[in-house]
């Protein structure tokens, strides 16, 4: 059989997982290939999520199901199942829809983002009078419809339906004729919760009732004061429902007490039943109900049957939901038989792959929606690719048959290119041997305004030295030089020498206590510019000139006019290095001593700052900024 063919529907219940694969002709007919029954084995070690998610996985790994396609029922008591009537005022389905938008965003009890919803308009019945439409609501959180989901599309199926036990009932039972021409029921009780079920021609209402086989469990372990799995295996051995009254109890003491827990629980859902059959006739104008199916894992308690039909004074009998479905050779018909009344569901979600059904609830989310209609647009985009396909070889074909004029053509064409190509190449060598000599000339220039500035530099420091100051030696550095330095060093010591003091001595500036060290930081870094001059001079004066004995009277002599250039020269007295020797007498009046000075700049000589200074000073028509600079300083 063609994989293309089969679908996998699943049914998770509140305690089992219910899995069922059907063959089906479309529109047609659906046959049972193979199913299979698991039970959770719940802990109190792990989550009860998970527990599910796991036995889900064991269910689709272990029992050979080679469907793709995979619709997907949840139990009654993850779901909110809400019937709205809304006033018939228009006919838009636009403005319906918008309408049971509002009235969903009323009865989600969570948050939108967190919910997943769908919902469907009723069929009125025949004696509606049309001034109401009834519609149903359904709301699943999105949490667990998206685990399950992610869950089927890892084990390598495709999720394309997912909706709730009482909708996938209710379509099965239909399909069987259930309810076709009075008001009929269907009681599916189950693990966790029991559904009730309304079946009315095309009326349908659904209610989910919290008692079911569970409590019955709770109850028994409860009374008996044992473990849940010990009464649940107590439920299966000794349960069944006590009719009451004049009939016989059991002989055995624990069968009779538990038979009286099960009647106890089931006279609570009667209750329940009677309450909804009120609810039901007097919010949807039903009739009463004329007969009750049962379905559900509890239901087949022993006297359950016998006893809704002496509560509810109405036919009771178990739905059989195979009558519209074949049976498979391969399928254990002995085994099926025992479980048939769990399968109302998987059946009613096969029957939505066969057509349109009455109740058509879908509850994928919404990149599942995406992700499947991209699927079913597959076979276009392949036809697309086909037909481009085909437009590429026809053209191709087309090409092929001008492809020796082309050639021609290009032969050509390759040859003017690669002429091109090199009389490119000659103007990209002369435009680089251009540039290269444009840089050189720049290069030239600027070394030959450097060169201006020096010379002028030179001019200035000439100019500012005394006419009776021969300059000697003259150089720029980074620090003062070495031999002034040294010099420096030496003389400090001999005026700490009070042997020396008195005969003179020479005369330094106030230096660091480390005098080898450099002034111009208090790191005792050096400065990388060119910030110092370093000179070698002569001075010829009178021998009873008393300004060479002195340090302030010294450097003023010399560096008087430098310090009227402070734009250009840091000229201050503690700024100074100076040192001269004890000299050499000329004459009986004339003297002539040799000098060492290092005097700092105040910008780095070859930096633009300090080309600039040196400008303005050497302009002859000072500026008004020059004159406010100078007022300032």
């Amino acid at each position: 059989m063609a994989q293309q063919n089969l679908i996998l529907c699943i049914d998770i219940g509140g305690d089992s997982i219910k899995a069922a694969e059907f063959s089906y002709v479309p529109g047609q007919s659906l046959t049972l290939e193979r199913f299979a029954y698991t039970e959770y084995e719940f802990s109190s070690d792990e989550p009860p999520e998970d527990v599910i998610l796991k036995t889900l996985t064991d269910v689709i790994k272990t029992n050979g199901f080679s469907a793709r396609e995979v619709y997907v029922s949840l139990s009654g008591k993850n779901a909110f199942v809400r019937f709205v009537k809304i006033p018939a005022m228009t006919t838009d389905k636009d403005k319906i829809q918008e309408i049971i938008s509002y009235e969903a965003q009323q009865a989600i009890p969570f948050s939108s983002d967190e919910v997943v919803w769908d919902s469907q308009l009723l069929q009125p019945m025949a004696d509606s009078d049309g001034s109401e439409i009834d519609a149903m609501i359904v709301i699943v959180k999105k949490q667990e419809v998206s685990r399950i989901s992610e869950l089927v599309e890892k084990l390598g199926k495709r999720i394309v339906l997912i909706e709730v036990a009482g909708t996938s009932c209710y379509n099965s039972a239909r399909a069987n004729n259930v309810g076709a021409n009075e008001c009929q029921m269907i009681l599916d009780i189950g693990g966790r919760c029991s559904t009730l079920i309304f079946l009315d021609g095309s009326r349908f209402f659904v209610r989910t009732i919290p008692i079911a086989g569970d409590t019955i469990t709770q109850q028994i372990a409860k009374e008996f004061n044992i473990s849940y799995v010990d009464a649940e295996e107590m439920k299966r051995k000794h349960g069944y429902v006590s009719l009451g009254g004049a009939y016989e109890e059991s002989d055995s003491e624990v069968a009779s007490a538990v038979s009286k827990i099960v009647r106890n629980v089931m006279t609570r859902l009667h209750g329940e039943i009677n309450r909804s059959i009120n609810v039901y006739r007097a919010t949807q104008k039903g009739r009463k109900p004329e007969k009750l199916f049962l379905a559900g894992g509890t239901s087949i308690l022993p006297y359950a049957p016998r006893f809704f039909s002496e509560k509810l004074r109405i036919p009771v009998e178990y739905l059989n939901p195979f009558q519209v479905v074949g049976i498979g050779p391969a399928v254990d018909q002995q085994v099926l038989s025992e479980v048939a009344h769990l399968y109302a569901e998987t059946i009613g979600l096969a029957l939505r792959r066969l057509g349109t059904s009455p109740v058509e609830i879908s509850l994928i989310p919404d990149y599942i929606r995406k992700q499947n209609e991209f699927r079913s647009k597959r076979p276009f985009f392949f036809a697309s690719a086909a037909v481009v396909l085909l437009f590429f070889g026809i053209t191709l074909w087309t090409m092929s048959e001008q492809a020796e004029n082309i050639a021609s053509e290009s032969d050509k064409f390759s040859t003017l290119v690669a002429q091109r190509e090199a009389i490119q190449k000659r103007v990209k060598d002369a435009n680089n041997k251009l540039t290269t000599a444009i840089g050189e000339f720049d290069e030239a220039v600027e070394l030959l305004k450097k060169r201006n500035n020096l010379i002028a530099f030179y001019s200035l420091i000439r100019s500012c030295i005394p006419d009776n100051v021969w300059l000697t030696d003259f150089s720029i550095s980074n620090a003062p030089s070495a031999q002034i330095k040294s010099a420096t060093t030496a003389t400090t010591a001999a005026n700490n020498n009070p042997e020396n003091a008195q005969n003179g001595g020479g005369l330094s500036m106030n230096m660091p206590e480390n005098n080898n060290e450099p002034a111009d930081g208090q790191d005792g870094t050096i400065n990388n510019g060119l910030t110092w001059i370093n000179m070698v001079a002569y001075v010829i004066c009178e021998k009873n000139d008393t300004w060479l004995n002195d340090r302030s009277a010294a450097i003023n002599n010399i560096t008087s006019k430098m310090k009227e250039n402070r734009s250009i020269f840091k000229a201050k007295d503690e700024e100074i290095m100076i040192v001269y020797d004890e000299g050499r007498d000329i004459c009986d009046h004339l003297t002539i001593r040799k000098f060492l000075l290092a005097v700092e700049l105040t910008e780095p000589i070859d930096s633009p700052e300090f080309e600039k200074a040196l400008a303005k000073k050497l302009s002859p028509i000072p500026s008004e900024d020059d004159d406010e600079e100078e007022e300032e300083e």
